[in-house]
């Protein structure tokens, strides 16, 4: 599977931020992972549909939404209204019959769905749904701050995960060359970065080391 490269917009510089989505961009990026916090699933607040629908009309990479949000079927209409792509949904924040039934009609909107679990949520938890999404994403940090150390226990979970999906797997939290590579051999193929991304002097020998595992 091709390996893509997610920059999280969690690390960027928001008073220039149609710049370093650009920066990005340019420099070799798949998808622009947008990270959505509110203070109560995750104790941080971040951003919400207006920066979505502001990012739209800056890039044409996909806007990959992480809902970390309670109740997110509340919400998911305005995230796609603003022009998110994919969604992706926490599993500890929605019960599976209310997934299945959002996952289908995200699927009739040709919008991508993904659900996430935290790194102390088991594989179990998402199995259900499973057959309803396109993307897995595994935290690899415990959600709602940037620059945290990847939880090395994740590979094992990418692993068994890989084992039983097909689709894509995506991963966050503490990535950079290193945890890149190993999450890569564990069978992830997309890899979002923020602060190892934003942070570089060269975004993309950056990109390219994440890619490569380098």
């Amino acid at each position: 599977m091709k390996i893509k490269v997610a920059p999280s917009i969690l690390s960027a510089d928001f008073s220039c931020l149609a710049e370093e989505v650009k920066r990005v961009e340019n420099a070799g990026a798949d998808l622009i992972h947008v990270d959505v916090m509110d203070g109560h699933f995750v104790p941080n607040i971040t951003i919400g549909p207006l920066v979505v629908r502001a990012l739209r009309k800056i890039t044409a990479l996909p806007l990959d939404v992480h809902l970390m949000i309670e109740n997110p079927q509340k919400y998911v209409d305005r995230f796609i209204e603003a022009g998110s792509n994919m969604i992706t949904m926490h599993i500890e924040t929605i019960d599976v019959g209310s997934f299945k039934k959002l996952a289908g009609d995200l699927r009739n909107r040709k919008v991508l769905t993904g659900v996430s679990l935290n790194p102390d949520t088991g594989l179990e938890k998402i199995k259900p749904v499973l057959g309803d999404v396109d993307f897995v994403l595994v935290m690899s940090v415990f959600p709602g701050f940037g620059g945290q150390e990847f939880i090395q226990a994740s590979v094992e979970k990418i692993k068994q995960l890989r084992a039983i999906f097909k689709g894509d797997i995506s991963v966050d939290g503490g990535i950079n060359d290193n945890t890149a590579k190993q999450a890569i051999a564990a069978g992830a193929n997309i890899l979002a970065a923020g602060s190892y991304i934003f942070a570089a002097k060269d975004v993309k020998q950056a990109i390219e080391r994440i890619r490569h595992g380098n």
